[in-house]
């Protein structure tokens, strides 16, 4: 957006009193440097993407569009071609008597809608649609990757078997598999040897996928050029290895974590993907419903205490820290973190990497950062007794603290710090907030279908008292799910969003802590204090058509 839009977008966004004065004039200054107040509010997440929309959207007095709402014929589609979409940031989504609808970044540039209705013969109806919304439309072009990744490697493997050294086939191969992965959303790709053939699985929304399989052959050569581009030991076959590299695809800088250990078949290599651009959440964007981002809110507006997140590996717990930690990031505070590994680099925050070769633990690290003169510390995780003790001291003298346990809820959590050793009065006093959280997957809006139900019918799978508090007497409930499309690779989920339970540590709770009471104890005051439990808040996401029932007993049930 030109600086006359940026402007109007500041008066907008002020006048609504979304975000605090002083927050939102820091992130127009910032703009300055960066060239856009749309990208600066979403790096800090400062205000959700579709928020952001409807505000930019009312400034042009034209609809939103929300392209991963709506179907797009490829002959609409292709009437802009891919290198003029991606130049005007404008993508054609219907064609009918009206005239050519067409999403657009830059709705004021008439050149280009009078361009535009030349070429199609049509009248060009405008729609405004924000650059990441129409980012993720550019993947539409490549709609039939899977059939272009098979013909590149296939072409490349008869010359990669052919290759005695890691040669361009091989690294086309490899590129294509990362690019392939980003370009569908993945979290983490697996590289398997088998028997007979090498298998490649993607991780999207959670759940694996079989993508391809390749000639078992070629398997040793790819994991060779993935130690290279990792700075690991190609000569290394009999010990696991850890490394990372950088690669840009499709203009979206990606942090890649590599892990390869010894199978029985060969190595198997394992990559996390850490995008940049996935990065920018604020804490809505993440699920937190307005009453439980409140209590969020006021819980990281004190200066000292603890914050917790807690729940298994994958569920968003670091994401959660990381976006509070960029709303406390000023150049006022001093923020410090020890992690393992680090998982986003954050401007402006000191970060360490753990490094148990040096002896450099979570426990010695911590020691080290408390003498920093700290004002915020994330600590990746308390695993140990030392590490506990030390982050709660660090809470007793003045420091804000943030990090992360395994526990099934929040209420578990308590009990658990306390069986680590550290004294009930010392909990009681140095904890704020405890985050419990799961990811489930959200119902793909382009193919979304709704049923109606009888209440009785999931009676059976969800607690009666749940059931109480949500059907409001009523018989019928009105669910939803995605059908399945090409879009959504027949999953009919795209993406994924937080279920949350937010216990605030009220005095009722601090003299049970204090008392030693057990956990369903603590948790029964606390629901009795008004929290949601991560059960209901998921229902709550089902009612509202975000997610299914299925969904939430795949990841709640223990």
């Amino acid at each position: 957006m030109n600086q006359f839009n940026d402007t109007k977008l500041l008066e907008f966004i002020t006048d609504l009193q979304l975000i605090p004065e002083r927050t939102l004039e820091l992130a127009f200054a910032d703009s300055k440097s960066s060239g856009s107040f749309y990208w600066s509010l979403l790096e800090k997440g400062l205000v959700p993407d579709d928020q952001l929309g409807k505000i930019i959207a009312e400034i042009y007095s034209i609809q939103l569009i929300q392209l991963n709402q709506v179907s797009i014929p490829e002959n609409v589609l292709r009437l802009i071609p891919e290198i003029v979409a991606k130049k005007q940031y404008a993508i054609s989504f219907k064609k009918d008597s009206k005239g050519l609808h067409v999403a657009m970044s830059h709705p004021e540039n008439v050149i280009f809608r009078d361009f535009l209705s030349k070429r199609a013969g049509a009248t060009v109806i405008p729609y405004y649609a924000t650059p990441r919304d129409i980012e993720k439309a550019f993947l539409l072009y490549n709609k039939n990757i899977e059939e272009s990744f098979n013909d590149i490697i296939s072409k490349n493997i008869s010359s990669a078997n052919n290759s005695t050294s890691e040669e361009p086939p091989v690294i086309t191969i490899v590129e294509q598999i990362l690019t392939h992965a980003q370009r569908n959303g993945t979290s983490d790709i697996h590289i398997e040897p088998l028997e007979n053939k090498s298998l490649i699985r993607f991780r999207i929304d959670g759940i694996l996928h079989d993508v391809v399989s390749l000639p078992i052959d070629l398997h040793n050569k790819i994991v060779t050029r993935i130690k290279v581009m990792s700075k690991l030991r190609t000569d290394e076959h009999q010990a696991s290895q850890d490394g990372k590299f950088q690669i840009s695809v499709d203009g979206d800088n990606l942090d890649i974590r590599v892990s390869l250990v010894p199978i029985t078949g060969g190595e198997k290599v394992v990559m996390r993907i850490l995008s940049e651009k996935s990065r920018q959440h604020s804490l809505e964007s993440l699920g937190l419903n307005i009453e439980n981002s409140a209590k969020v809110t006021e819980a990281y507006s004190h200066p000292h205490g603890m914050i917790l997140s807690t729940g298994p590996t994958g569920s968003g717990k670091t994401t959660t820290l990381y976006s509070i930690l960029k709303q406390l990031n000023q150049r006022s505070i001093n923020i410090m973190t020890i992690e393992d590994p680090v998982e986003y680099d954050l401007t402006g925050v000191n970060q360490i990497q753990v490094n148990n070769k040096t002896n450099l633990t979570f426990a010695a690290g911590l020691r080290s950062i408390v003498r920093q003169d700290p004002d915020v510390i994330l600590v990746g995780e308390i695993r140990d007794e030392e590490t506990a003790n030390i982050a709660v001291n660090s809470a007793m003298t003045g420091h804000l603290v943030l990090s992360t346990l395994h526990t099934n809820d929040a209420a578990t959590t308590l009990p658990r710090l306390i069986d680590m050793g550290i004294e009930p009065f010392l909990v009681a006093s140095t904890v704020n907030i405890i985050i419990a959280q799961r990811l489930v997957r959200k119902i793909h809006a382009g193919c979304r279908m709704s049923i109606e139900k009888d209440w009785n019918d999931i009676s059976t799978q969800i607690d009666p008292e749940i059931i109480k508090k949500l059907n409001n007497g009523k018989e019928k409930i009105r669910l939803y799910k995605g059908k399945g499309c090409e879009v959504c690779h027949d999953t009919g989920y795209e993406g994924r969003i937080g279920i949350f339970e937010i216990m605030i540590i009220t005095d009722e709770i601090r003299d049970a802590i204090t008392a030693k009471k057990n956990a369903s104890e603590i948790k029964a005051i606390a629901l009795k204090h008004g929290m949601i439990s991560m059960v209901e808040d998921g229902i709550q996401k089902v009612l509202q058509g975000v997610t299914t029932i299925d969904e939430i007993l795949r990841v709640t049930k223990e």
